[in-house]
C-alpha cells in the first residue's frame, strides 16, 4: 500500500482533513481534553468538544491553536498525530502532508506547525497560504494574468489578499475573525443585561442572529447563562439588534482591512477586482449581512463561496497537483531551513 498525501486546514476552530482520492475525510474541532492529574490526553477532537464548559477542574479543554497559530506544541502534536493516525490508519508508510497556515506566519511558528506535523509521523511537509489553498479551493484560476481577491474569515485570523499569475500581490493578515466575534457577543451581553454566556452559546447566538446589514429586531432567541450579579442562571430573550450591536465594530475592522490592501494594490488588478468581486471564504463569509455590508462600504461587488467552510481545505486537497503552477505560496519546509 503506498503513502496518501495529505491536506491539512489547520484552523482555530476546526481541523479539515483531505486526501486526493477521497476529498475530506475528517472534519473535527481542534480541541484537546487533558487530564491534569495523569498528565495524559482524555479526548480529540468532537469528543472533547463535547466536553466544553463541562469537565471537573481537574480536565481541561484546551484549544492548542489560538489566532492560527501553534500556542500549545505538545498538546497539537498529540492532537494531529491522533488525526493522522485516523485518516492513514495502520499503514507502514509515511504520508505527504500539506499544511495550510495564515499568512504572515513567522519562522518561529512555521518551525512548531513542521515539527509538530513530523512528529505525528508526516514524511515530507509542505505548507500552502490559506488565501492560496481558499482560492483553488473556490475554484479561482490564480494562475492567469487577472487580479483576483479573497478574504477568508476564519476562527483566529483574516487573511486578505490579492493574487494574479499564481503568486500573493498583496495581502494582510489580522486577528479579527470568529473568536473575537464571539467574544464580542459574551462582552456585549454581560456589560447590557449583566448576563455571561459560555462560548458555544455565544457561537450559536453568532449564527441564528447576525444581521448586519438591515436588522428589524424581529428575529430574536433566549439565551441562557449565568446572573452577574445574582450568581444564578437566568435566561433572557435578545434580538438581532443587540448582535449587530455587539459586533459591528469587528465586521467594520474587516472591512478597513480590505480597503487597506485595496489601497495598496496596482490599479490594473484593482479593476480586475472591480470586475470579478471581492471573494469571501471561511465560516465568516456566512455572517448575516456582511456581503452586503462590504459591498455598501466598498462599493466593490461581494460573492460568497460555495461551501466557504471547506474551501481552504479543497485547496489543501488541489495544491499538490497546483504546486508547479503555483509561483509562491506554497512550498516544500525541511527544518534545516530554519538552523
Amino acid at each position: 500500500m503506498a503513502s496518501i498525501d495529505i491536506g491539512i486546514d489547520l484552523g482555530t476552530a476546526n481541523i479539515i482533513i483531505t486526501t486526493l482520492k477521497k476529498g475530506i475525510v475528517l472534519d473535527e474541532p481542534s480541541i484537546v481534553a487533558f487530564n491534569k492529574k495523569t498528565q495524559s490526553v482524555v479526548a480529540v477532537g468532537k469528543e472533547a468538544f463535547k466536553m466544553l464548559g463541562r469537565t471537573p477542574e481537574y480536565i481541561v479543554a484546551i484549544r492548542p491553536l489560538r489566532d492560527g497559530v501553534i500556542s500549545d506544541h505538545e498538546i497539537t502534536q498529540v492532537m494531529i498525530k491522533e488525526f493522522i493516525h485516523k485518516v492513514n490508519g495502520k499503514s507502514l508508510f509515511k504520508p505527504r502532508v500539506v499544511l495550510c497556515v495564515p499568512s504572515f506566519i513567522t519562522d518561529v511558528e512555521s518551525r512548531a506547525v513542521v515539527e509538530a506535523a513530523l512528529n505525528a509521523g508526516a514524511r515530507k511537509v509542505f505548507l500552502i497560504e490559506e488565501p492560496i489553498a481558499a482560492m483553488l479551493g473556490a475554484g479561482i484560476d490564480i494562475t492567469k494574468p487577472c487580479g483576483n481577491m479573497v478574504v477568508d474569515i476564519g476562527g483566529g485570523t483574516t487573511d486578505i489578499a490579492v493574487a494574479s499569475l499564481g503568486g500573493i500581490v498583496r495581502s494582510s493578515s489580522i486577528k479579527i475573525a470568529g473568536n473575537k466575534i464571539d467574544q464580542a457577543i459574551i462582552k456585549h451581553i454581560s456589560h447590557k443585561y449583566k448576563i455571561l454566556l459560555g462560548e458555544k452559546t455565544a457561537e450559536s447566538v453568532k449564527i441564528e442572529l447576525t444581521n448586519l446589514h438591515n436588522p428589524t429586531g424581529k428575529v430574536k432567541k433566549q439565551i441562557k447563562g449565568m446572573n452577574l450579579l445574582k450568581g444564578l442562571p437566568e435566561m433572557i430573550e435578545i434580538s438581532e439588534l443587540d448582535v449587530k450591536e455587539a459586533i459591528y465594530d469587528c465586521a467594520i475592522g474587516i472591512i478597513e482591512a480590505i480597503r487597506s490592501v485595496l489601497e495598496v494594490t496596482p490599479p490594473e488588478l484593482v479593476g480586475d477586482i472591480y470586475s470579478n468581486g471581492i471573494l469571501l471564504t471561511g465560516g465568516g463569509a456566512l455572517l448575516g449581512g456582511f456581503r452586503e455590508l462590504v459591498e455598501e462600504k466598498l462599493n466593490v461587488k461581494c460573492n460568497v463561496a460555495d461551501e466557504p467552510l471547506l474551501c481552504v481545505a479543497k485547496g489543501t486537497r488541489l495544491s499538490f497537483q497546483l504546486a508547479e503552477k503555483l509561483s509562491e505560496g506554497f512550498e516544500e519546509i525541511s527544518l534545516y531551513k530554519f538552523k
